[in-house]
């Protein structure tokens, strides 16, 4: 699966007549949005229903709402970055198999949606998209939860914090924790940036919409902190930092040898299995682990045709 920087700049300058320039051009050149498509749903024997979200400021947001069967819940993915939802679905396509809904949703400039992509309107149209599932007719706003993954992690926490959604659960895979140390931890990798990594983060990257600012205002809701220790994308020290600074309830999950973002691809055995359990736990009395098993079984049968 492809895979992209999990972050966002934005320059901080002194002269107002060129801020909002400066501001685009950084944005420009960290986030990866297309309009490619990567794969299709029906492949997978899935058939999302195409939906449209409003964001607060009039863009007009693309989604898929993957309907299960008597749903034990609704989650809603906020993907990484590069691509666009026909990438990403591929992280969720086993979940309403397994008895969840799941809404999909490209943020402003990524797939369909329309407007251009910029640090506002990411967290901006995170929280769209959750506004959109806890208000849906057919959704119990009761047994929502968020699977943020990435660069949509770390705006979902940036949102959340900021709307107070009431959710069921949360689930946090790869989060970064402030703008300036993800810059600096993807520069350094550059060989030819590597001697200026340090400076670029701090005199070019602004903090604003950073997740450790807005983590420990996260409301009431149990979350599952993952991260891995060989991420060459986002520094498993950076989710850390993240978990230690939420409030409780909360569970950390560091994987061994393990990339960005692999828990719930199937590469990490246990690994879906261990974010349903801990989604069970977040909607009582529901058969999740059965679900699971079945949909897993049914999943292997659509491969081997």
């Amino acid at each position: 699966m492809k895979r992209g920087y999990a972050s966002t700049t934005r320059l901080t300058v002194r002269d107002p007549l060129s801020y909002d320039a400066s501001m685009a051009l950084a944005d420009g050149s960290f986030f990866r949005p297309t309009s490619k498509v990567y794969d299709k749903p029906d492949l997978y024997g899935i058939y999302p229903e195409d939906v449209l979200i409003p964001s607060r400021d009039g863009v007009a947001l693309h989604g898929w709402l993957f309907h299960a069967d008597r749903p034990v819940g609704t989650i809603v993915h906020c993907h990484g970055n590069a691509g666009n939802i026909t990438a990403h679905f591929r992280f969720i396509h086993w979940l309403p198999a397994c008895g969840w809904n799941v809404l999909c949703f490209d943020y402003r400039g990524y797939g369909r949606s329309t407007g251009r992509i910029t640090r506002d309107g990411l967290i901006n149209d995170t929280a769209a998209g959750i506004d959109y599932a806890l208000n849906h007719p057919d959704i119990d706003r009761l047994r929502v939860a968020v699977l943020g993954q990435s660069i949509g992690a770390s705006a979902a926490i940036v949102a959340i914090a900021r709307e107070q959604f009431p959710l069921a659960g949360l689930v946090l895979d790869g989060p970064f924790s402030s703008y300036r140390r993800e810059a600096h931890f993807v520069t350094q990798q550059v060989w030819y940036l590597r001697l200026v990594s340090r400076w670029i983060a701090k005199c070019l990257i602004s903090d604003d919409h950073s997740a450790i600012d807005s983590v420990a205002d996260l409301p009431y809701v149990p979350k599952l902190f993952i991260c891995g220790t060989d991420d060459h994308i986002v520094e498993a020290q950076q989710t850390i930092d993240l978990h230690e600074a939420a409030p409780d309830p909360k569970d950390l999950w560091v994987i061994q040898d393990s990339r960005h973002t692999e828990a719930i691809t199937g590469e990490i055995p246990g690994g879906q299995k261990r974010v349903l359990e801990f989604l069970n736990g977040c909607v009582p009395n529901r058969e999740v682990t059965r679900r699971y098993e079945q949909g897993r079984g049914a999943a292997a049968g659509r491969d081997r045709r």
